[in-house]
């Protein structure tokens, strides 16, 4: 696990110019503990220290809360002692858990607790239940086909239909699913008589992240599928190297237009978490440069890929 501290973490915020973070814990989560009450103990202590460290930065952390999947019921209630007592920005759960995934039947209970509450739903891949291939790495390919499994069964089993208040934000641009959605709701049209049109809606309907993911490949994808006004920041750090946060962020500054850049980096966040909007100046109006330029883009993007030993197609970044 990459070394994290909350002056790491307000390092790289000004490293990339964010005034406000909305913390989580990632990948494994709760779920390599087989026992549900140590796991369920776990998410406590997890919240507990989340909503301290929103307490004592009010105006640059808020976080969501970590839930013991793939337990519904405890889960249920640690998010109704996260979201009303803690003060949580939303919750995070992880696309599957020991190989239960998002969506799956038997978890309307937490859906319920969550659309009761009109909550952030962060979700985030983990490992698949499956064994890594020899070669590739799991952070490179199978995390995204993890996110993108867990929105196909959100979707095709009728979870966004039923619950249309829980804001469902999907990490990494939703893994594959805007390069896919048109395959995928042909597939779901076919197996529940639905209409194309109305699956597709509800990809659309997602919210994404750009962590790691705002690549002149990947970012004119996410923001031609996406509804308006459903694409956030992301960065991926600590499991991702500043520097790539870095060359991510930059992919944003030199390939967007100024308004989308805004809503993207703020406005869009603001109408989510209200209590954060306003709290601190607006990026632009702060004293010192933040942001790399086109040239320290460059510089960004080759010690990125330096990063990854030549010819041997091995990772060196922490994962």
């Amino acid at each position: 696990m990459p070394d994290w501290s909350p002056d790491a973490a307000l390092e790289v915020m000004d490293l990339l110019g964010a005034d406000t973070a909305i913390v989580s814990v990632s990948t494994p989560g709760t779920a390599f503990l087989t026992d549900p009450q140590e796991a369920a103990d776990l998410a406590r202590r997890l919240n507990d220290f989340s909503a301290s460290l929103a307490a004592e930065h009010p105006t640059r952390f808020g976080y969501f809360a970590t839930l013991p999947m793939p337990d519904t019921t405890a889960s249920a209630t640690e998010a109704r002692r996260a979201l009303d007592d803690l003060g949580a920005a939303g919750v995070t759960l992880l696309a599957n858990n020991q190989g239960v995934y998002l969506g799956a039947y038997g978890q309307d209970a937490l859906w319920q607790t969550l659309s009761d509450r009109g909550a952030v739903v962060f979700v985030h891949p983990a490992d698949l239940p499956a064994p890594a291939v020899e070669n590739i790495p799991p952070f490179a390919a199978d995390f995204l086909l993890d996110t993108t499994r867990a929105a196909y069964l959100l979707v095709r089993n009728g979870v966004v239909r039923r619950h249309p208040r829980i804001r469902f934000v999907l990490s990494h641009a939703g893994g594959f699913v805007p390069y896919t959605s048109h395959r995928m709701a042909t597939a779901i049209a076919a197996d529940t008589g639905r209409s194309p049109l109305d699956v597709l809606d509800d990809f659309r309907g997602f919210y994404y992240d750009t962590a790691l993911s705002s690549s002149p490949a990947a970012l004119p994808t996410l923001l031609a599928f996406a509804r308006p006004g459903r694409v956030l920041f992301g960065s991926d750090w600590p499991f991702a190297p500043a520097i790539a946060g870095q060359y991510f962020a930059n992919g944003l500054d030199s390939g967007v237009d100024p308004a989308v850049l805004r809503t993207v980096n703020r406005t869009n966040a603001e109408a989510f978490f209200p209590r954060l909007a306003g709290t601190a100046a607006p990026i632009a109006a702060r004293p010192a440069p933040m942001r790399l330029r086109q040239s320290a883009q460059r510089a960004a993007a080759r010690l990125l890929f330096k990063l990854v030993q030549p010819g041997t197609g091995r990772d060196t970044r922490p994962h």
